[in-house]
């Protein structure tokens, strides 16, 4: 059968000599895995179409299983991504994340339009780690793991303060804080992001300021939980672990948290 569909490439591997095979994200029919003969030569007619993180339009004919590429057209090519280590860095993790974490038929228009809106929030200058963190957050959910933030997920109290508990998915008010000894005891603005994550679209992330201890307890939060419940081991993260704080100025690093109106409505 012959498709014709809009894909973002989230996974580029060589395959024999000067051959490729992509991973898309397509708009319209999940992860599809495509051969792209010739990708690696130099005068090749596909060979930027299959660059990590392009978002093209992909024509490709497929049985079942790897379908082979026809033809495409470059919409978007990403280039800043792949230029700026920092940038690349970052990327490639959201890329890898959406590859390894979902299954195909839970990869669907919506994670398509918020990885776009992921490589064009990194492009336009917005905070990489907030940009990322709340990438992480839309992966949870899509996975199924929406946290409960409004009120405690034991007794069902709205009465602060409240720590959060990554293992039972939810915050734990003063007492039943008992109830997860594993429990992170996290500050309100760390909270209100994460409450702000599970409902903001990442289309709509505006400019944001973050002090470093909301920040550090955000990260604490969203990969606690990720690792709780998705246990992955993703070499790209690794490596932005690693890279992190050599690649990022002190971006947003005053003692603000976030202010109500940055969010355009």
């Amino acid at each position: 059968m012959l498709y014709r569909t809009e894909g973002i490439v989230i996974r580029n591997m060589p395959y024999g000599e000067g051959n490729a095979i992509i991973t898309i994200l397509t708009n319209t029919h999940g992860k599809a895995g495509i051969m792209v003969r010739g990708a690696k030569k130099l005068k090749s007619r596909h060979g930027s179409l299959a660059q990590p993180f392009t978002h093209g339009e992909f024509t490709f004919f497929r049985k079942s299983g790897l379908g082979t590429l026809n033809h495409g057209e470059i919409i978007t090519s990403h280039h800043k991504l792949r230029e700026r280590l920092e940038l690349s860095t970052y990327a490639a993790y959201a890329a890898e994340l959406c590859d390894r974490a979902l299954q195909d038929d839970e990869a669907g228009a919506y994670v398509f339009e918020q990885l776009q809106a992921c490589f064009a929030a990194l492009e336009d200058g917005k905070d990489p780690r907030i940009t990322l963190h709340l990438f992480e957050t839309k992966i949870i959910q899509l996975a199924g793991y929406t946290p409960e933030m409004d009120r405690c997920i034991h007794c069902g109290s709205e009465d602060g303060p409240y720590a959060f508990s990554y293992r039972l998915g939810g915050i734990l008010c003063r007492r039943c804080r008992g109830v997860d000894p594993t429990a992170l005891q996290t500050g309100d603005g760390a909270l209100k992001l994460l409450r702000l994550f599970t409902r903001l679209d990442l289309r709509r992330l505006g400019a944001i300021q973050v002090s470093d201890s909301t920040r550090a307890e955000l990260r604490a939060c969203i990969r606690s939980m990720m690792d709780a419940h998705m246990p992955l081991k993703l070499k790209s993260r690794d490596f932005l672990d690693q890279m992190e704080p050599l690649l990022t100025p002190d971006i947003g690093g005053d003692s603000s948290d976030p202010t109500p109106g940055r969010f355009p409505g």
